[in-house]
């Protein structure tokens, strides 16, 4: 049997007035537990994935990345009061790039197509971004829980099976929790008896919202905060319990005797988790060339057709000093940026939106210049390309530009 406890159900600071785990604290604390992994599942969200990441990398503790989310009850698009207010949650985490990915597009989705009340996903989204991802059941919240709490075993059932459907055999689990709360008893022993009917694996978590037991006043009063209440106010929504804090393996397993298999399942769904971020490569959007031309040879046409119209003949020098440009850009990857920069530029001055004539060290770019990016001739008043961009010094271009400022959101919509 392992030692070692991963905690899979864990709120920061980045859950919005409702987590008080500050990063730095929660991964020092995971560490002194001498636990390898911790996780980051925030509300709806994933604001906090990087920092947590670089973090848990620094202080040697595997990060394992995911999100709660919200599920809605029908349809994300589905926004009426009466049927759609109410939101499940689900503990979505990331296997491997793939599962990030999908992660990100759902997360994406959930605000900017499911927001009501809460950025929200559907069975539909979750089916179609399943790839790479294990999923449990959530808290009290969560729909499977609910439907005990409701006293519809078949529901509930019902809700699992298709879960598992979904995620596939062995990237499904119910998750149990012990905060102390009375309603928590009784849905342990639903989802044993759910876990052994159906053979989907038990998981043990505790609902992190803060790193240590004395912090639950601090977290207290944070909820208090977002729900614009005062900690004197008998009526306001409050924990039941002190008992939402990073807890050691020893309290994990005084917490579910019964279930040992659901402490050592933490760590075997850790290891299953395998997500290592490149902060080295750069990433640039595609863009779209027309049929039959490359990102190369269709800036190198742009180039040479800015050219003709930028001088009257233009030397050996000015030819040699564009092909130059064009090899260290190619050669460095930025074909595209450059592309995307004519474009939106060429955008704008066609549909009359002013644009100033560049500033900073793009004015010494004689392939800006051609493109019409700058209007200050790199040429005439001896400016240097590697200012700019310097194959010895790996970094992005940087293109500073000027738009109207009544018509600057023109610009940004396309």
């Amino acid at each position: 049997m392992s030692k070692d406890f991963a905690h899979l159900h864990v709120h920061t600071e980045y859950s919005l007035l409702d987590g008080f785990s500050r990063v730095k604290n929660l991964i020092s604390r995971a560490k002194e537990l001498n636990m390898s992994s911790v996780a980051i599942t925030d509300h709806g969200c994933m604001f906090g994935v990087i920092d947590f990441y670089k973090e848990a990398k620094k202080q040697g503790i595997k990060p394992i990345i995911g999100c709660e989310v919200y599920t809605a009850p029908r349809s994300l698009r589905d926004k009426d009061p009466n049927y759609d207010k109410r939101q499940g949650h689900l503990i979505l985490l990331a296997k491997n790039m793939d599962g990030y990915k999908n992660l990100i597009k759902m997360v994406s989705t959930s605000y900017v197509e499911g927001f009501y009340y809460k950025p929200r996903v559907d069975i539909d989204e979750l089916k179609k971004y399943s790839d790479g991802i294990i999923a449990l059941s959530a808290c009290l919240a969560g729909d499977i829980s609910q439907a005990l709490m409701d006293r519809n075993y078949e529901k509930a059932k019902n809700i699992a099976l298709q879960y598992r459907d979904i995620f596939g055999e062995g990237n499904f689990y119910l998750e149990i929790q012990d905060h102390g709360l009375p309603e928590q008893k009784e849905v342990n022993a639903a989802l044993v008896k759910l876990s052994k009917e159906i053979n989907i694996p038990l998981v043990a978590t505790n609902d992190i919202h803060y790193v240590n037991k004395e912090d639950s006043k601090i977290h207290d009063v944070l909820m208090c905060i977002q729900m614009g209440k005062t900690v004197n106010d008998p009526n306001r929504m409050r924990f039941g319990s002190d008992e939402f804090y990073l807890k050691s393996r020893e309290e994990m397993e005084e917490l579910f005797p019964y279930a040992p298999e659901a402490i050592d399942n933490t760590v075997k769904i850790a290891e299953m988790c395998n997500i290592e971020f490149d902060f080295n490569t750069i990433h640039l959007p595609k863009y779209d060339v027309p049929e039959g031309y490359t990102p190369d040879t269709y800036l190198r046409e742009l180039c040479f057709k800015g050219l003709e119209e930028r001088y009257d003949n233009p030397s050996q020098e000015i030819i040699d000093r564009l092909n130059y440009e064009l090899g260290v850009i190619e050669k460095m990857g930025y074909v595209e940026y450059f592309l995307i920069t004519w474009d939106f530029i060429n955008f704008s001055k066609e549909n009359n939106i002013m644009v100033g004539p560049g500033r900073g060290s793009a004015a010494g770019s004689i392939v800006a210049y051609t493109l019409k990016i700058t209007d200050i001739d790199p040429i005439k008043y001896s400016l240097l390309f590697e200012r700019f961009l310097n194959p010895e010094r790996v970094s992005m271009p940087d293109i500073d530009i000027d738009f109207c400022y009544e018509r600057r959101e023109e610009v940004i919509d396309y």
